[in-house]
């Protein structure tokens, strides 16, 4: 070869990793649990209604002295509730510096006092003419503990998924008739066209470098759109005019977290199901909108109808939808909303994400004060 370097030449994302950390450099301590996210507030809560309702059958009659019950206990159990979770997730970053077995103790002693704090609440109340403060610190603790155990066991379910949603990912992502048409498509314009078939190659290579450099947990939506605009650039040059694409994308909502690669493999299910069967093409449109506390994403497009050419494409199993919804659960929990279906002869994929916190402006810096200048006397 006339250039040897081609063959010892990193991409520029790999020359740019940080060096992995040496054996002796100090740990960080993980969290056990997070009661931080709103789904852990809306399912705490829950349990504690729960339990609650199945103590308030003991020594209740009738259908309205449970409710009854139930109701007196909600008014000192609920506040004690929310306040060991806002008080779990407050001190969350002094929790992490403890071992774990300090942290399961502290979830548990916030339990405790919030027991306390119900069996007072329920004293200045006149519920009750003794206040079983012992019992109520025990049951405190005791609800404590099952909730940091859920929490642990859903903090460590979240490798191990995450770990088989990405590993789906890829297998999905880097597919053999993907690469073969690009490569070919890259052959027939070498010639003819040598620079967009270099274009063409170039928006190949960044596509495989993200689907193989490990990104982190989540990526912002505006690499996500780049991402998906060399995908479909690439395709583009396939399918010609066949191919339309709209852009609405909203300059706001560029800030918004999701998992990586999530959006090219919906825009690849959008071209292979519903441009690539149709003779005359079809229409893709991606929208991207900031509504209120909510960013919305949208992928909309043709489906095939009379005029599809040959036999239709083979209906897929749904693994690329059930990836996306799993990793996006994964990451926001109840907070993120997915959902895919026909909708006025169009077949649209939404996907609604928490908004981007807005970035606090930086402190003014203290002017010095003007010297007034002497005046003449």
């Amino acid at each position: 070869m006339q250039n040897p370097q081609i063959l010892s030449t990193l991409p520029q994302d790999l020359e740019s990793l940080p060096p992995r950390p040496r054996a002796h450099a100090k740990v960080r301590r993980a969290l056990v649990f997070d009661a931080c996210e709103v789904g852990v507030v809306l399912r705490a809560v829950l349990f504690v209604e729960t339990v609650l309702g199945v103590g308030a059958m003991y020594g209740a009659d009738t259908l309205l002295d449970w409710l009854a019950r139930l109701a007196l206990l909600t008014g000192g159990a609920l506040p004690a509730t929310l306040a060991w979770l806002v008080a779990a997730c407050s001190l969350k970053t002094l929790l992490q510096r403890l071992g774990t077995r300090g942290q399961y103790a502290a979830g548990v002693a916030l339990g405790a006092l919030a027991g306390a704090y119900a069996c007072a609440m329920l004293a200045l109340a006149g519920v009750v003419a003794q206040p079983p403060w012992l019992a109520s610190s025990a049951s405190g603790a005791l609800l404590a503990a099952a909730l940091v155990a859920a929490l642990v066991l859903r903090a460590r379910g979240r490798t191990p998924a995450a770990t088989t949603a990405r590993l789906a990912e890829l297998q999905s992502r880097i597919r053999p008739h993907f690469l073969f048409n690009t490569l070919n498509s890259a052959i027939a314009l070498v010639r003819e066209e040598p620079a967009q078939a270099e274009s063409l190659l170039e928006d190949l290579s960044d596509l495989f470098r993200h689907a193989l450099v490990e990104q982190g947990e989540a990526v912002t939506l505006a690499e996500e759109i780049t991402l998906a605009r060399r995908y479909l650039h690439i395709e583009q040059v396939r399918f010609g005019a066949r191919l339309q694409v709209q852009w609405q994308l909203d300059p706001r909502a560029d800030s918004a977290r999701l998992p990586p690669l999530l959006l090219q493999p919906l825009v690849e299910n959008a071209v292979k199901h519903g441009i690539e069967p149709s003779a005359r093409g079809g229409k893709l449109r991606v929208q991207t909108e900031l509504r209120g506390s909510r960013v919305v994403v949208r992928i909309t497009n043709t489906v095939p109808g009379e005029n599809a050419q040959g036999p239709a494409a083979p209906p897929g199993h749904g693994i690329a939808l059930a990836n996306v919804r799993a990793r996006l659960a994964l990451l926001h929990d109840v907070q993120g909303e997915f959902s895919a279906g026909m909708d006025g002869g169009l077949y649209q994929v939404r996907i609604a994400l928490p908004a981007p916190r807005p970035a606090r402006a930086p402190a003014p810096s203290p002017t010095p004060a003007r010297r007034s200048a002497p005046t003449a006397p």
